[in-house]
């Protein structure tokens, strides 16, 4: 089941950034198809625990029978909260599996790919709360489009594309896939659609599901609820989500400004694990081609003392 749903990807070098200790605990903030957590699970010890998180209601089918198992049908945003709830604070380590699962992508009526034309523009992580894409398209002024498309996709044409959205809702509502396509028909490379699109899609998950807002909440809250020489091991699929994390790991602001104290030592609540950043194998590229853009970083909770 899990390897239909999504492939964990870099799973070694997850379960070996991590270090288990078989009576830790230990957090897995993107359960999905379960695949980290369940390798997770095969290295704690009876006493050791793991609290993981999923707002996606497709993600309950994948739950194992385990009592050593938490898990909680959130968003990642309030995991301090819920750690704290449970009394699992202090925590040795936390995994994040950052972007959208191959099951969601692939699901049609999810609205995540480009490539299914009649496909409802939704792209919410939880379907059941929040603004869908649709909404954001018909909704948004044009210049709200412009700095989305901009800053979340990454693309220099911004402007003109968010106009090409205003003047083609002004005559059809936009609510499947093929009307994006329409929309942005003249703007769409001949030959570097599939990258074209990736991007347009890519800035409306992000605002749709409050992506970049949901990361930094996250990382200051690690900083938070790990332990001592806990370990934080994350993984992004793009350039936006891994500047974040690499400035904050190194740090532990987002800007990435070393800040010193008095005596001209950093302050910074990270000692990072690995200086460069860590890519899958070629034998894993061969596999799975998803893990192509994945980037891991992985970081230790400063010592106290």
């Amino acid at each position: 089941m899990e390897n239909k749903y999504h492939a964990p990807v870099m799973l070694y070098e997850c379960l070996d950034g991590l270090a288990i200790q078989k009576d830790g605990v230990y957090v897995d903030v993107t359960f999905g198809g379960g695949g980290h957590s369940k390798a997770i699970l095969n290295l704690l010890g009876k006493k050791g625990t793991l609290v993981a998180f999923d707002q996606d209601e497709d993600a309950k089918n994948n739950i194992p029978k385990d009592e050593r198992l938490v898990f909680i049908d959130q968003n990642f945003e309030f995991m301090e909260n819920h750690l704290l709830y449970q009394n699992k604070v202090p925590v040795n380590g936390i995994l994040a599996d950052l972007g959208v699962s191959s099951h969601q992508f692939d699901e049609a009526g999810r609205g995540f790919s480009f490539r299914f034309d009649e496909a409802e523009l939704d792209m919410r992580m939880n379907a059941q709360t929040g603004i869908n894409a649709a909404d954001i398209l018909n909704d948004y002024k044009e210049e709200n489009l412009a700095n989305l498309f901009y800053l979340y996709g990454e693309l220099k044409n911004s402007r003109a594309l968010a106009a090409a959205i205003v003047a083609y809702r002004s005559q059809q509502k936009i609510t499947k896939v093929i009307h994006i396509k329409e929309a942005l028909k003249r703007y769409t490379p001949k030959f570097g659609d599939y990258k074209f699109f990736a991007q347009v899609f890519q800035a409306l998950r992000i605002e749709v599901n409050r992506e970049m807002e949901v990361l930094r909440s996250f990382l200051e809250q690690s900083a938070k609820v790990l332990a001592p020489g806990g370990k934080l091991v994350v993984m992004s699929y793009h350039s936006l989500e891994d500047r974040l994390v690499k400035n904050f790991m190194a740090t532990g602001n987002f800007e990435g400004e070393a800040i010193k104290d008095f005596y001209g030592n950093l302050i910074r609540p990270f000692e990072q694990s690995n200086r460069k950043v860590i890519t899958a194998s070629d034998e894993e590229l061969q596999r799975n081609p998803r893990s192509r853009s994945a980037k891991l970083r992985i970081a230790e909770k400063a010592l106290i003392g």
